[in-house]
């Protein structure tokens, strides 16, 4: 059974992440959202799921607990830390997701999961990217990677975001699972 770690990012009444005051949306309530539900769709696939949201990524908030700890010690076979993504430009939108590096596990993993979300939200694929300074994917020992599922700064997408939250938990789902079975 393989074990996945969840991250949804940011924490909410600490960190609220990007925000789109029009729609009165935060980050950090819509990742958990998603996050629960990409847990059970897991647990149904037969996926062992650990899930946690914390302002602590890797010991720097010694009042919450440590994601990247937390994942490495389990251990986790596969790592997903969910976010939406925010732009001074409100014309930035879609998906993409970042890796330590290309050519890996972790880039097979955000290809799976990229894939996804694009073909069935139809977000615009911006692509999997490198990211080797996010702590998240510099500190965990197992293939990991960030998604961005859309732009919360973008009316459009967020608009995805608040009301097609099951979809973005069906693909990520489906992505990590895709990746599990190749």
């Amino acid at each position: 059974m393989a074990k996945v770690f969840l991250n949804p990012g940011h924490c909410p009444d600490v960190d609220s992440g990007a925000v789109n005051y029009s729609y009165g949306v935060t980050e950090a309530a819509i990742v958990k959202e998603v996050g629960d539900m990409v847990a059970d769709y897991l647990r149904k696939a037969g996926c062992e799921v650990e899930l946690l949201q914390s302002d602590n990524l890797a010991g720097e908030n010694p009042n919450y607990p440590n994601v990247c700890a937390s994942a490495n010690n389990w251990p986790a076979d596969v790592f997903v830390s969910l976010h939406c993504n925010a732009a001074a430009s409100e014309q930035a939108n879609g998906t993409e997701c970042f890796v330590f590096s290309h050519w890996s596990k972790s880039d097979r993993l955000a290809a799976c999961i990229q894939s996804q979300i694009v073909h069935s939200l139809g977000t615009s694929d911006r692509g999997v990217k490198v990211g080797p300074r996010l702590i998240v994917l510099r500190n965990t020992t197992m293939p990991a990677v960030l998604v961005e599922l859309a732009f919360i700064s973008n009316d459009a997408d967020c608009e995805k975001l608040i009301d097609q939250k099951r979809d973005f938990a069906a693909a990520v789902a489906r992505g990590v699972t895709d990746f599990l079975t190749e």
